[in-house]
């Protein structure tokens, strides 16, 4: 099969939830091209993402990045050209609990993949990551540029930071090509139901509480997955070399905005919101400048934040079986 295809794409963590966005996406656009999705299938993915898995330009192997002799092998089968890496541990409570976690899939898994694109000279490593690096912002501050300085807060954005760090390095000291995304919160359909839109949706679909952080004044920029999936794919294919993109959604709402938002449209009262402690670390505010993206690749977010929130409810009314 490698051999029918002059490009051939990793991409990690394809089952999950911007990963799987983006390969529905990417295979049907590129049929030209070979995608191959691996993936631990860990908690937070799920095959049933994938809507394309009988196209001939992609092909699934499981494994986990951490693990050197098997991510060897699919390397010495498929010859990859390029490789995008979404693969991650997400969850910053869960990373709170067991710091190790992200550490080993985020900077351990990281670096296995680095060592890989490097021997086999892959043409463009994208690495995937996250507004969290900056650290949080006060309610008056202006949004974080690529310039900000790292600020990482907890366990999660640490490793993050980390992984970025180590990709630069690779860069400097190998001369390995590639690009660097940091977006804002992704929401939208194949979303893990331990974030927040999906976990208080999927509650609301059940009849349970939403349990709301403190009193729901953390801030943050909402961007839709598939506006996010159309800015990744812009990068790694126009991106400079080296270069480093914040993707934002230009959609600032509150955790009380948000679960308003829900609650109306699934004509629930805020009788249904459970005010919880607060999460140690819990970053105030995350807010991104996306004139760079906008300017080099003329991206900007198409989705409005309600007309989102709308594709998102009707995608987990149809996988609970509700009617939408």
């Amino acid at each position: 099969m490698k051999h029918l295809f002059k490009r051939r794409t990793i991409v990690t963590g394809g089952a999950g939830f911007i990963g799987s966005n983006y390969l529905n996406y990417a295979v049907k656009k590129y049929p030209r091209e070979l995608f191959i999705n691996v993936d631990a299938l860990t908690y937070a993915a799920d095959v049933r993402n994938i809507t394309v898995p009988d196209k001939k330009n992609y092909a699934f192997e499981k494994a986990d990045i951490c693990d050197r002799p098997a991510m060897t092998a699919i390397f010495e089968k498929y010859k990859p050209t390029h490789l995008i890496h979404f693969a991650s541990e997400t969850h910053v409570d869960q990373s709170i609990m067991d710091p190790g976690l992200c550490l080993r899939t985020n900077v351990e898994g990281t670096n296995e993949l680095l060592l890989l694109a490097r021997d086999h000279k892959l043409s463009r490593f994208h690495l995937v990551s996250t507004d969290e690096i900056y650290g949080e912002l006060g309610k008056n501050d202006a949004p974080f540029t690529e310039s900000s300085p790292f600020d990482p807060r907890n366990p999660y954005s640490a490793s993050k930071a980390a992984a970025e760090l180590l990709f630069m390095s690779y860069q400097n000291t190998f001369g390995l090509p590639g690009v660097i995304t940091r977006s804002s919160n992704n929401y939208g359909p194949r979303q893990d139901v331990t974030k927040l839109i999906p976990k208080f949706i999927t509650h609301l679909l059940r009849g349970k509480k939403v349990p709301l952080y403190s009193v729901g004044e953390h801030i943050r920029d909402w961007l839709y997955v598939d506006d996010n999936v159309r800015a990744l794919d812009l990068v790694f294919r126009k991106g400079t070399d080296g270069g480093i993109y914040n993707i934002g959604g230009s959609s600032e709402y509150t955790n009380l905005d948000v679960t308003k938002t829900l609650l109306r449209m699934l004509r629930k009262t805020e009788k249904e919101i459970e005010y919880v402690a607060d999460r140690a670390g819990h970053d105030f505010r995350y807010a991104l400048s996306s004139k760079r993206i906008g300017r080099e690749l003329g991206w900007k977010p198409r989705v409005r934040f309600e007309n989102g929130i709308k594709k998102t409810i009707a995608f987990y009314k149809q996988r609970s079986g509700q009617r939408t």
